[in-house]
């Protein structure tokens, strides 16, 4: 079992920044994709971003060009790096880590809260 646990979330301001951190217990983690997942108030869980176990990463297109996605696989640990945060970023963020194949190793931590606003 995999153990994910979330940190870094917080009150920042409009145009502000700030760093989640996601350190996942277990072995042969470097194969697993990581990801960050978002959910706003009566909205659906979306995702922020993924990064594979060879780096290559991919944004959902409202944070293009400002957040970025990193992985520490001797830490077995995904790192979400947010600037120029809006408003609509406010949301619970949530980190995933998935087996790229085995459908059943899918692991989600409990979230982290992100508010920006003034």
């Amino acid at each position: 079992q995999v153990q994910v646990v979330e940190s870094g979330g917080g009150l920042v301001q409009p145009g502000g920044s700030l760093r989640l951190s996601c350190a996942a217990s277990g072995n042969f983690l470097d194969i697993y994709v990581m990801g960050w997942y978002r959910q706003a108030p009566g909205k659906q869980r979306e995702l922020v971003a993924t990064i594979t176990g060879v780096s290559s990463t991919a944004y959902a297109d409202s944070v293009k060009g400002r957040f970025t996605i990193s992985r520490d696989n001797a830490k077995n640990t995904v790192y979400l790096q947010m600037n120029s945060l809006k408003p609509e970023d406010t949301a619970i963020y949530y980190c995933n880590i998935r087996h790229p194949r085995l459908r059943d190793n899918d692991y989600w931590g409990q979230g982290t809260q992100v508010t920006v606003s003034s």
